[in-house]
């Protein structure tokens, strides 16, 4: 009988998982969509290439910095499900509200770029922390990894979305064309809120899943996760974010620069989202892939998932063909896929139950300012000297990976 009663909770657990997973996906095909001309509809508002860094990383800042004080909330409250709605809400509505913005309206842009980090901000805690207490019950590397393939399903499905929205829609301008793009994304993300809604109702008391400790434990910063703190922040200031990788492709590519007038035609306005999709696919599979290795092998994983991505900069930035290019942008896939299934999965496995939300928050805390130290100064170097920009950039995800290995052997040396 107590068998039958633990295969039925693991059954609801990874029913819940899926479930919140398409919650996820129609989710990412709207903010993800959106992300996929965010930098080209930025640039083409009249907002320079540091502005769009400031700005990127300002919202990343705002997004995970806020993540601490709202972590610390939901666990005090344990209201997981208010947070993880209000947080949904803003995030949802922060995007089409992008086609309200006028033809020089780079600044309300901007300021709806940060509604919609505060919003994750508000909703992230609250929605890893209960999608944690189902992992517990499934595996934790492999139940991000399966959220994280659900979310990247739609993070292709969005940009593929605004593609075929482009292609049959030949009248306007550029800008009209991106407001209109914009709008289009208000129909997944109304889908997004529905089926929340349906997930709370058929899953209320998600913390539920996973026992409850014998006695409380406190939370505390272990060595071991100080150490995945300081790499993944190094990580982060590394990795570079997206609007700038897509703003240097339209300029590079769409504008015809000289000596690439004959390729330069392969990706044009209407085709940038594809590039998005396509690393939004290769994000799906690594992010399977790492989280089933960080089930078997823990943060070591990390290491090779770093190794792998961080050479983007270097084929993104330095590459003088699309080819180049788009190895570049697969590679930057990697590493998304990493951080959005190892990164979260490692936090479940180091925090108790009791504390995971505040975890959580100082955990994407220290990985918000680091992205928005580095996105600014990132954005800067990209104004005055690429190969400085690429050598930053590649160093600092490499320089990481030392204390990925100390955080590994530190739990080893606890655990044994």
């Amino acid at each position: 009988m107590k068998h039958e009663q633990k295969r039925q909770r693991i059954s609801r657990a990874m029913a819940f998982i899926l479930l919140f997973g398409v919650v996820s996906l129609f989710s990412d095909m709207t903010h993800e969509g959106a992300s996929s001309i965010r930098g080209a509809y930025l640039s083409l508002l009249g907002a320079s290439a540091a502005t769009i860094g400031f700005v990127s990383g300002l919202g990343e800042l705002v997004g995970y910095s806020m993540r601490y004080v709202f972590g610390k909330l939901t666990d005090k409250t344990k209201q997981y499900w208010p947070m993880t709605i209000l947080g949904y809400v803003l995030d949802i509505i922060a995007v089409p509200a992008l086609a309200l913005v006028g033809e020089h309206g780079w600044v309300w842009a901007c300021l709806l770029l940060i509604v919609q980090r505060m919003g994750k901000a508000i909703k992230k805690p609250a929605k890893d922390t209960i999608m944690s207490f189902a992992a517990t019950q499934e595996g934790v590397g492999k139940s991000f990894g399966i959220q994280e393939v659900l979310d990247q399903l739609g993070a292709f499905l969005g940009p593929v979305l605004l593609y075929l929205v482009m292609l049959g829609k030949t009248e306007g301008d550029t800008f009209r064309l991106y407001s209109f793009c914009f709008a289009v994304l208000a129909i997944p993300g109304a889908i997004t809120l529905i089926l929340l809604l349906v997930t709370k109702h058929k899953f209320p008391n998600p913390e539920q899943f996973e026992p409850e400790p014998k006695e409380f434990v406190p939370f505390r910063m272990k060595k071991e996760f100080v150490l995945y703190i300081a790499g993944i922040s190094l990580f982060a200031f590394g990795f570079i974010d997206y609007s700038i990788v897509v703003m240097h492709i339209s300029r590079t590519f769409t504008e015809l620069a000289p000596g690439l007038a004959e390729t330069s035609s392969l990706i044009t306005t209407g085709s940038l989202p594809l590039l998005y999709a396509g690393a939004m696919l290769v994000d799906a599979v690594a992010a399977l892939v790492f989280g089933f290795l960080f089930d078997r092998y823990g943060v070591k994983v990390l290491v090779l998932s770093t190794l792998l991505s961080a050479p983007f900069p270097i084929l993104v930035f330095g590459g003088e063909s699309i080819p180049t290019v788009l190895l570049g942008i697969a590679l930057w896939g990697v590493g998304m896929g990493a951080q959005e299934s190892i990164l979260k999965a490692a936090v479940a496995s180091m925090v108790p139950k009791t504390s995971r939300a505040t975890g959580y928050g100082i955990f994407e805390c220290a990985f918000g300012a680091a992205w928005f130290l580095g996105s600014w100064l990132l954005g800067l170097l990209y104004e005055t000297s690429l190969p400085v920009m690429i050598a930053v950039s590649v160093l600092a995800q490499l320089a990481a990976i030392p204390l990925y290995l100390l955080s590994g052997r530190e739990r080893a040396t606890e655990n044994g």
